[in-house]
């Protein structure tokens, strides 16, 4: 099974490989057949369809695995992107690989990655969030666990929650903290804008068309804080007394999201 990435949104952000490997596949399984034929039908692609989306994933794996077993070949692809990215086609991987079959990306377009090398950030790394919940009080909740992350962060939203969640981002970080917007991004109607959180309630308040496409959001990583706070120190003391120093220093670091290197120095102090 071939799991092939589409384009986000413009028809011609597809690889040469890609449309080899679906021109040539028995059956492509596809997260809404009818969006999938868009695609096909704008390259001359004649390959049979057949349904795999989040409400029936177990039972298409079933029959792909059939599939396979009869010596088909098939590629998985979702609506726009990278199938299993917060689309369909994890589980369908999983169940395969465990019937014994080869799974071969063919990779291309992510809504993520396509963000994040335009936003600035990400220098030395970055976090994949996916869509945050839907539920106010669990949002916020993921916002609080997020917010001292390192490294920049990734999200997407849906239209209908973009506004609500924007808010929650500004109600619990930093003003000054960094976001990038990016909306309907390869298409007609693409926008890309960088701005403090601050100030993206007026900048949504400018032109409602703001809230309207698919969106992804990189948050800048948290601002670097001056020394450890004492809880850090507590957790720190408590590893070294049981680690290696290097090894203290990095579960404190995933456990408190301080910088590894501050840690480590003052590990080594801890034990002096």
């Amino acid at each position: 099974m071939y799991v092939v990435a589409t384009p986000l949104g413009n028809l011609k952000d597809i690889t040469l490989r890609a449309l080899e490997v679906l021109a040539r596949v028995d059956v492509i399984a596809a997260e809404d057949t009818r969006h999938s034929k868009r695609l096909l039908d704008a390259h001359g692609i004649q390959t049979r369809l057949v349904a795999l989306h989040k409400h029936n994933e177990q039972s298409a794996a079933a029959q792909i695995i059939r599939m396979l077993e009869q010596g088909e070949q098939v590629a998985l692809i979702s609506d726009a992107g990278t199938p299993g990215i917060s689309d369909p086609g994890t589980r369908a991987v999983a169940r395969v690989r465990e019937a014994g079959f080869a799974v071969v990306p063919v990779p291309g377009a992510c809504a993520a990655i396509a963000a994040l090398c335009v936003s600035g950030f990400g220098e030395s790394g970055f976090h994949f969030a996916g869509f945050l919940p839907a539920r106010p009080a669990a949002r916020t909740a993921a916002i609080m666990a997020l917010r001292t992350a390192q490294v920049p962060w990734v999200l997407y939203e849906a239209p209908h929650r973009i506004a609500a969640c924007l808010a929650d981002l500004a109600a619990v970080l930093e003003p000054e903290r960094e976001i990038v917007i990016a909306r309907e991004m390869t298409k007609m109607f693409e926008q890309i804008a960088r701005m403090p959180l601050g100030q993206v309630e007026a900048w949504l308040v400018e032109d409602p068309n703001r809230l309207r496409g698919e969106f992804v959001l990189v948050v800048d990583a948290a601002p670097v804080q001056e020394g450890l706070s004492p809880e850090t120190k507590r957790v720190l003391a408590l590893l070294v007394a049981e680690l290696p120093l290097k090894s203290a220093a990095r579960l404190a670091a995933e456990i408190t999201q301080a910088p590894r290197n501050a840690l480590y120095e003052h590990a080594l102090a801890l034990k002096a």
